[in-house]
């Protein structure tokens, strides 16, 4: 049984504190999650219910996946087909100068001792798909690339932190195509299938194209990526 009251009191100080530092420094990941931490309340609760409820979510619980795993086998993913979800995501990996671990590390702001065995499992499933869901969307690693699949994963999950985020980008944003593509975001993820459930590990052998159909995810704008100053210099 959880119980611990502090993780699920909104605590909007924090967060307002940590969104002024991610603005100030796009790449300071970590902030992310102590915003998501500090407004979930019990948003996460309703989630993990239904993914546990879910004949997929059940599935994966009962089989105690660990998705990182298989992500962080690069020479595996390699090894799949060109255009599967798989190969494609080892490429966007690569290309981006990140490993599957990486949000691991930035997220040690969010404390996740208190959970229960099976919701800490979901927790970390949730957290390791996110480029996974840059791969199917198509949205980069841009900063309006990254206010784009927020707002995708604000439609899908319902998190307050997520949302507030959002939020914030939209204001931030400096035009209209900005704006639109933040919205067409949140359009696609309530169109989407719900991709927490989703046999990742069963799709990446799967051609990417074919993902995307089964997902519902439909196709991105193009856009003109806005990169951070310390971001890695790649190739679009």
């Amino acid at each position: 049984m959880e119980h611990d009251p502090h993780h699920h009191r909104i605590r909007p100080l924090e967060a307002w504190r940590a969104v002024r530092i991610l603005f100030a420094n796009p790449d300071d990941t970590g902030q992310v999650f102590r915003i998501i931490d500090a407004l979930t309340g019990k948003a996460g609760l309703r989630i993990f219910d239904r993914f546990l409820n879910d004949p997929m979510g059940a599935r994966i619980l009962a089989e105690r996946r660990a998705l990182l795993s298989t992500l962080s086998d690069r020479s595996a993913l390699q090894a799949l087909p060109e255009g599967t979800l798989g190969r494609t995501y080892a490429s966007f990996v690569a290309r981006e100068q990140i490993t599957a671990d990486g949000l691991v590390e930035a997220s040690h702001e969010s404390n996740t001792s208190w959970m229960c065995e099976e919701r800490r499992l979901f927790s970390d499933r949730l957290r390791d798909m996110h480029d996974l869901w840059h791969v199917v969307t198509g949205y980069g690693r841009d900063i309006l690339g990254e206010s784009a699949l927020l707002a995708f994963s604000y439609a899908q999950i319902r998190n307050r932190g997520v949302g507030f985020i959002v939020l914030m980008s939209f204001i931030q944003a400096t035009n209209n195509e900005e704006r639109r593509l933040i919205f067409e975001g949140l359009r696609r993820g309530r169109r989407a299938a719900w991709l927490p459930a989703a046999d990742w590990e069963g799709l990446l052998s799967r051609p990417l194209e074919d993902v995307r159909r089964e997902l519902r995810v439909g196709t991105a704008s193009r856009y003109e990526p806005i990169r951070s100053a310390g971001a890695p210099q790649v190739a679009y």
